[in-house]
């Protein structure tokens, strides 16, 4: 282990960051904050066509929202563009590397030719002896120009990964590949084997499915010179539920989902530290200093980890309550102002706060649990999924009398609302009743759901004639 190790997380700037990049990033960060390393963002932009200016700031912004700060970067490949065609100029002229002049058309057909008859896929060295003549002369045709890596004719390439154990492969199993695209753009391999180099990686920290790459990229270091090599640790994919390949048919799976959705950057940070890692005790809610002093490579396994939303849940609610209650606010407080616009009362909004943090899932939730505390009476509405629960209810008008006779004459305090308890249990409703029929279809006369905040402090917050008010109005519209 190097004094200071040197780890990256070099994302792709092709969409939204997708929990499994983040999870790679976390665990990059997560190590170089161990052994006081270094982590540096590199972002891999070199596929001009799919790249997009919006998405690098926004993998910076999602890195920067969950905590994880880089020490170097980020570094653009699209500005490195010289440095990989002047590696593969060095590749050319030591004989590693070929001009091919093959069409795609011409590599595909003779690659279906040989699966037909039985023959190993891949590209079949079609220009890799070429003379410096006929090379030329597929040039002056004006046919198109890559350049390829010669692989070893014979051998075994292999390296030890650090959750993988020895990783080999057959180099007859891997044909020639490109590294200089058509249009003079370098491939992926070239480009991250030039920047490891050149960025002193001493350890690389990403997902299984880029295994087969790192034979290739070890060979193109190997040709330009490079003596050592980085220690390589690839992390075991994320998977749905049903063990697919996680995607958003599964929910949500990008970063910005959960941070608009109101989950705290905290959750998150925990819970993707637990997806293929765990502490040597068991826990589970950690804070980030927790996990740090903890973490390691050597308790990463290698089989898949499935992505369980509900765990998640549950995860953030740990934290919503975890966190002080300023620090809740403060994370739903622009949330609010937004949903719940004129109507927003900040000491109103507090107090839901206060009552919400042990109950939510989401700050989002929280946001949600309290929205009935701002409607108007004229705009206030219980959906019609909810209302059916409160017209299936048996006795719910003789239950709305009697609790809306209690409201008009009780105390205003929770201890004294919270007594209609006592008032339908005199009805002579069964607690099994009550707290399974009823409590839930006055919870949606009054809040329009349900469940939510605790119901005797929602009354008192809502005040006496709001309250009589929804419970009158139940009333009205179950008797028509």
């Amino acid at each position: 282990m190097p004094d200071h190790p040197r780890v990256r997380f070099s994302p792709a700037p092709t969409g939204s960051l997708h929990v499994g990049s983040v999870r790679t990033a976390l665990f990059n960060w997560l190590f170089a904050r161990h052994h006081g390393g270094t982590f540096a963002l590199r972002i891999e932009d070199t596929d001009r066509a799919r790249s997009r200016e919006e998405w690098v700031i926004g993998i910076q912004d999602a890195l920067r929202w969950l905590g994880l700060e880089w020490d170097e970067g980020p570094v653009l490949q699209s500005a490195r563009t010289q440095e990989y065609l002047a590696a593969a100029d060095e590749l050319l002229a030591s004989g590693h590397a070929y001009e091919c002049f093959c069409t795609e058309d011409e590599v595909k057909a003779r690659n279906d030719a040989a699966i037909a008859t039985g023959r190993p896929p891949g590209y079949d060295g079609h220009c890799r002896d070429l003379s410096s003549e006929q090379r030329a002369s597929l040039a002056a045709e004006g046919r198109p120009r890559t350049i390829r890596f010669r692989t070893p004719d014979d051998g075994v390439s292999h390296f030890l990964d650090a959750i993988r154990g020895d990783v080999r492969v057959e180099w007859t199993t891997v044909s020639d590949f490109v590294i200089v695209r058509s249009d003079g753009n370098p491939i992926f391999f070239l480009a991250n084997a030039v920047d490891d180099l050149a960025m002193d990686i001493t350890h690389v920290i990403r997902g299984e499915d880029l295994l087969d790459s790192t034979h290739r990229v070890l060979a193109l270091r190997a040709a330009l010179g490079a003596e050592d090599r980085p220690v390589y640790a690839h992390l075991p994919l994320i998977l749905g539920p049903d063990r697919a390949k996680l995607s958003k048919r599964h929910g949500a799976v990008s970063i910005e989902e959960f941070r608009d959705a109101g989950y705290l950057p905290e959750a998150l940070v925990n819970y993707l530290a637990l997806l293929g890692w765990a502490p040597e005790d068991g826990r589970e809610v950690m804070d980030v200093d927790e996990i740090v002093a903890a973490f390691d490579l050597d308790r990463v396994t290698h089989a898949a980890a499935a992505f369980d939303h509900p765990k998640l849940d549950w995860m953030n609610g740990e934290w919503i309550r975890r966190l002080p209650l300023a620090q809740v606010e403060a994370r739903a407080m622009p949330l609010a102002r937004t949903r719940l616009g004129e109507s927003f009362d900040v000491d109103l909004f507090q107090e839901a706060m206060r009552l919400g943090q042990e109950r939510a899932v989401t700050v989002a939730d929280m946001v949600a649990q309290s929205e009935f505390l701002f409607v108007s009476d004229d705009e206030f509405m219980i959906p019609d999924e909810v209302w059916q629960r409160v017209a299936g209810t048996d006795r719910i008008v003789e239950a709305l009398d009697a609790v809306t006779a209690h409201l008009e004459a009780c105390e205003w305090t929770t201890d004294s609302v919270g007594e209609m308890r006592t008032v339908l249990l005199d009805l002579g409703m069964s607690k099994t009743q009550m707290n399974k029929k009823v409590m839930p279809a006055l919870y949606a006369a009054v809040e329009g759901r349900p469940s939510g905040l605790p119901l005797f402090d929602s009354i008192v917050l809502l005040g006496r004639e709001r309250s009589l008010a929804r419970l009158r109005a139940a009333r009205a519209r179950l008797t028509g």
